[in-house]
């Protein structure tokens, strides 16, 4: 499943299910049955919405370090991505939606 955010001030952001499921309840938005089909960030909830991904973001731990060990060089390493890069281009666009008074919205599909 696929989750398009979209705002009349931002090009839409698509995120998958699994991962808007995680920013969404960071958010604050009730996601306990799952993803709802469509929901809306209200300019009214945008300040408390960023400031509790903000606040995800930064109690977020730093990704452990690389160790270079010559056993390792067979094994592919699995990239790790943290919650700042997977709602950077989200968190923008409620950034620029809280600047225009407007809302953002989302609504899933099933990407094909």
């Amino acid at each position: 499943m696929l989750v398009t955010f979209t705002s009349n001030v931002d090009a839409d952001v698509l995120m998958m299910g699994e991962h808007a499921e995680l920013v969404l309840r960071v958010a604050g938005k009730d996601v306990a049955h799952g993803v709802p089909e469509r929901g809306v960030f209200s300019y009214e909830q945008l300040d408390d919405s960023i400031s509790r991904i903000e606040a995800a973001v930064a109690a977020e731990p730093p990704p452990e370090e690389d160790i270079d060990n010559d056993h390792d060089h067979e094994k592919p390493k699995a990239v790790v991505v943290l919650l700042a890069q997977r709602v950077y281009p989200l968190l923008a666009m409620l950034k620029k939606a809280r600047s225009a008074k407007t809302s953002v919205m989302w609504e899933t599909s099933s990407g094909w």
